[in-house]
C-alpha cells in the first residue's frame, strides 16, 4: 500500500485541497482571504443552512452590503482587518 491509499492521508489531502480551493476563490474575486475565512467562520455557526451559499467567495461582496452580515461581525469579540471593513 502506498501513502496515497491511507484514509487518513486521503482526508487530509481532501482537507487540504479545500483549503487551497477557497483561498484561490477569494483571489479569483479579489477578496482578502485570512480576512475572509475569519469572517466565515464566526458567522458559520448562526448562519442559516438554506443562505450557505452566500458565504461562497462568489457571493461574499454582496453578503457583505446585507445589515444581517454586518451586524454578525459587528457583535463579534474579534476585531475585522481594517482593510478588510465594508465601505
Amino acid at each position: 500500500m502506498n501513502f496515497t491509499e491511507s484514509p487518513r492521508i486521503a482526508a487530509i489531502i481532501n482537507r487540504n485541497a479545500t483549503i487551497v480551493s477557497l483561498i484561490a476563490s477569494c483571489a479569483l474575486h479579489g477578496i482578502e482571504p485570512w480576512a475572509y475565512l475569519r469572517d466565515v467562520l464566526i458567522m458559520l455557526p448562526t448562519w442559516p443552512p438554506e443562505r450557505v451559499i452566500e458565504l461562497a467567495p462568489k457571493s461574499w461582496k454582496q453578503t457583505l452590503e446585507n445589515a444581517d452580515a454586518r451586524q454578525r461581525l459587528a457583535a463579534s469579540p474579534w476585531p475585522r482587518a481594517p482593510d478588510a471593513t465594508p465601505s
